[in-house]
């Protein structure tokens, strides 16, 4: 049985992925510590909040006292570090909440650790594992090789700039001091639970309420789209099967352009509404109500600062050394999505109406 701290496990990978992880591992115990920040939503945790396995505590990974607490109270022996800011956008506006929760919090978690792990209790059998991100490596030209583990990180946000300086911090507390680590970097996420400021949710929504479609640019910014299960799946290899010390790269073999992936997006809702005459009454606004593509609402918007060209991900290694293999396919994984948000509507209301539970 193990005994696991997720950080930021009231966000939309963390939510999922604690869900993910006891479904596969009922009889392990599971801490969640998740300060509740805007894209911390406790009511992504209501299936789960009363279940004996699980414990939730508000408040901060720059909190290092509190952190050594958890992990002496509850004798973790697993942390999953998925706590971060995460919008580019926002980290153009507002670069410093980025530094503090990325690369302080990060640090303070490690300091925690290792004093824990390594320092007092001499735990043998530990591990750090950290969640990052393929933005660190910069961005590829249309007939660059996708990013592998030994690409030079290069990153051209201060989100990426920010989580690659983390990536490093963790790297070097296995190198430096000992601290048992793995890494895992990922490509775009999407699925249940996606906080609506992201392309996905977003275009969703305003689909349903008749609101423009923002498309930066010409659209053409090509992405590697990955299921959320199928990163939680990737992670689950690498706590148990991973070589200490080592990034992973998970992606989902989906390369798409943004715009493609809007296209496809509307198409679908078009279908839905089409067949199901209920979503008609349901959402009156959205032109799909009317018999009207959603495409009309796609709107070219100026493009976002220092905007990456293209990520895609060289999943060989995690593939041939761990045996991973994403099981949705985009159109597969794009209709569970899609299910999601038309039967959670009250989730998505709270959001939009600021009525979520903090």
């Amino acid at each position: 049985m193990a005994k696991l701290l997720v950080t930021g496990g009231a966000g939309f990978i963390g939510a999922n992925f604690l869900q993910f992880w006891q479904q596969n591992n009922p009889d392990d115990i599971i801490v969640t510590l998740d300060a509740l920040t805007y894209a911390g939503n406790k009511n992504n945790l209501a299936s789960i909040l009363n279940e004996s396995w699980f414990t939730f505590v508000h408040g901060s990974i720059c909190d290092q006292a509190l952190v050594e607490s958890l992990l002496l109270e509850h004798d973790i022996d697993t942390l999953v570090h998925f706590a971060a800011e995460s919008h580019v956008d926002r980290s153009i506006t507002g670069p410093d909440a980025f530094i503090e929760t990325n690369i302080v919090g990060t640090h303070t978690l490690l300091k925690a650790a290792k004093k824990i792990w390594i320092n007092e209790n001499k735990k043998q059998h530990h591990l750090f594992h950290h969640v990052s991100t393929d933005e660190v490596y910069g961005t590829l030209a249309a007939d660059d090789p996708a990013f592998n583990e030994d690409t030079p990180y290069a990153p051209n946000s201060p989100y990426a700039a920010s989580k690659a300086a983390s990536d490093h911090l963790v790297r070097s507390y296995h190198h430096t001091y000992g601290l048992r680590v793995t890494t895992s970097n990922c490509s775009n996420n999407y699925g249940p639970y996606q906080f609506p400021e992201k392309l996905l949710p977003l275009c969703m929504l305003n689909i349903l309420s008749g609101k423009a479609l923002p498309i930066y640019g010409d659209g053409t910014q090509i992405r590697d789209w990955l299921y959320v299960d199928d990163h939680n799946r990737g992670i689950e290899l690498v706590i148990k099967k991973g070589r200490l010390g080592e990034t992973y790269n998970v992606g989902g073999n989906n390369e798409r352009a943004n715009i493609d992936v809007v296209n496809l997006l509307c198409e679908l809702f078009d279908s839905r509404f089409a067949a199901d005459t209920e979503l008609a009454s349901r959402f009156p606004d959205s032109p799909c109500a009317k018999g009207i593509s959603a495409k009309t609402l796609i709107t070219y918007v100026t493009d976002r600062p220092g905007h990456d060209t293209r990520y895609a991900i060289n999943a060989t290694k995690i593939m041939n050394e761990l045996g991973y293999a994403p099981v949705e396919d985009f159109n597969s994984g794009l209709n569970k999505t899609i299910d999601w948000y038309l039967n959670n509507e009250s989730w998505w209301r709270s959001i939009l109406d600021g009525s979520y539970q903090q």
